[in-house]
């Protein structure tokens, strides 16, 4: 596919990187040269230097037989306005990123006037992603499939867990629990587990199953699942309102720090039901007035990573509760994940990965048929929903037949509204939704990683 990215900033970069990666012909747009210059070496893809919302700049970068335009600079307004140029000079889908809380509320009237495929709020996904986690703490990190049937979630063996020395193969019998052990990763190292696979103390495993045998699988290992009662949130930015706000209706008591007075009174105003505070959430001794040892959730959402950073490790000295911390910076993402911060989220890596499921979800008209697609284990791996076509010789015949290739899961396959954990006697119907989990990155059709076993 051809696509035109306007903006070179740490999302640009990232998307940038990942298209090539998938063999899409990327040229990308910004006005600083050196930014230009240096994604184009990098890279491999085109770049044209000027402002992307020019007529003259997208016909420079081939607007006209592009297939997506993605907008992605620090402007709303900007992003917008280009994408309502590429509409008119090339009639490609457009997508923009739109951080403004004032144009989420009418986000989809924009969306229907302007002609976007696409907006991506950094904030508002990143708010998302921690209210997931706030709604099922024992996880670290929750991703969906099948339209929220069917969910991947990430955790931490416990050392006191009846999962610790026991092997893969030995869970279903011996717990009684219909969830599938996807991936899990130990010491550095991502193991694609099979059933010899024997689990160990502080490993950090993804399962995938439905929300309710999710449930059952963790009450079951001696994990406490059930949702937190209250949190108390540190920076009253855009992030933490669009999370007080989907917490809210969850019944979640809200406590949020804010240090800005003029802010503070527009939150009151815009949050009746939450409690907000005006002080400096960095100061322990405001933390600890304010009950942070007593608090199940701690949220650390200021503009500043490294205060973020301090803020969680303290909460995590003086509270057992959910900790979350908000990463802008994805330069130092190996030595935030060794501090053991539990949950991380990083809103451009978030908004990078909405936009690579929208572009595959895209190329199903051209031979690709990714339904979603997650990258996980610090991006070594993929966890891709699938959809069984008539034209492929899988169907029909039992996993146990097929030919998969090495380090490659098939994690479950959904059929209608039933939800299959699939042992090696099952096997895929034309019309099924199928997710794969694999080190084997870019893939663009399930036959790639499995084929029919010949005799």
């Amino acid at each position: 596919m051809k696509i035109i990215i306007v903006g070179c900033g740490k999302v640009g970069k990232t998307l940038a990187e990942e298209l090539n990666k998938e063999d899409n012909e990327v040229t990308v747009i910004d006005r600083r040269y050196a930014e230009v210059e240096s994604l184009s070496n990098k890279f491999d893809v085109m770049g044209v230097v000027g402002n992307g919302a020019s007529y003259k700049t997208q016909m420079e970068a081939g607007i006209e037989k592009a297939d997506i335009l993605i907008a992605v600079t620090g402007s709303d307004e900007l992003n917008l306005l280009c994408c309502l140029i590429a509409k008119r000079a090339g009639n490609c889908q457009t997508i923009a990123r739109v951080r403004n809380p004032e144009y989420s509320e009418e986000i989809g009237f924009v969306k229907g006037a302007l002609g976007l495929a696409m907006t991506i709020n950094p904030e508002f996904a990143a708010a998302q992603e921690i209210a997931r986690v706030l709604r099922f703490p024992s996880a670290i990190k929750i991703d969906t499939f099948a339209k929220g049937r069917v969910e991947m979630l990430k955790f931490r063996v416990p050392g006191e867990s009846r999962l610790n020395g026991m092997l893969v193969m030995n869970i279903a019998p011996k717990l009684g629990a219909d969830v599938l052990v996807c991936a899990v990763e130990r010491d550095g190292e991502i193991f694609i587990p099979k059933g010899d696979f024997r689990l160990q103390e502080k490993d950090v495993v993804s399962i995938i199953a439905g929300p309710k045998k999710a449930s059952d699988f963790f009450k079951k290992i001696g994990i406490e699942t059930h949702q937190v009662k209250d949190t108390m949130i540190v920076g009253g930015g855009d992030t933490g309102y669009y999370l007080a706000k989907l917490l809210q209706p969850m019944g979640i008591g809200i406590k949020l720090i804010e240090q800005n007075e003029e802010r503070c009174n527009l939150l009151s105003e815009l949050l009746p039901k939450a409690q907000i505070i005006h002080a400096d959430g960095s100061e322990q001794i405001v933390l600890i007035e304010e009950g942070v040892g007593q608090a199940e959730a701690f949220v650390a959402l200021t503009n500043i990573d490294e205060e973020n950073v301090m803020l969680s490790l303290f909460a995590r000295s003086q509270t057992s509760g959910k900790i979350a911390t908000k990463i802008n910076r994805m330069d130092f993402d190996r030595v935030i994940k060794e501090l053991d911060l539990d949950t991380t989220v990083y809103p451009k890596k978030i908004t990078a990965l909405y936009i690579l499921q929208f572009v595959r979800a895209m190329k199903n008209s051209i031979g690709c048929n990714v339904e979603t697609m997650y990258r996980i284990l610090d991006d070594k791996a993929e966890a891709l929903e699938f959809v069984v076509k008539d034209s492929s010789e899988l169907p029909g015949i039992p996993l146990e037949k097929l030919k998969i290739k090495e380090n490659t899961l098939v994690a479950c396959i959904i059929r209608g509204r039933q939800i299959i954990i699939p042992r090696g006697k099952d096997e895929m119907r034309v019309g099924d939704s199928v997710v794969v989990v694999t080190t084997t990155l870019g893939l663009k059709d399930i036959r790639d990683v499995i084929s029919v076993r010949k005799q």
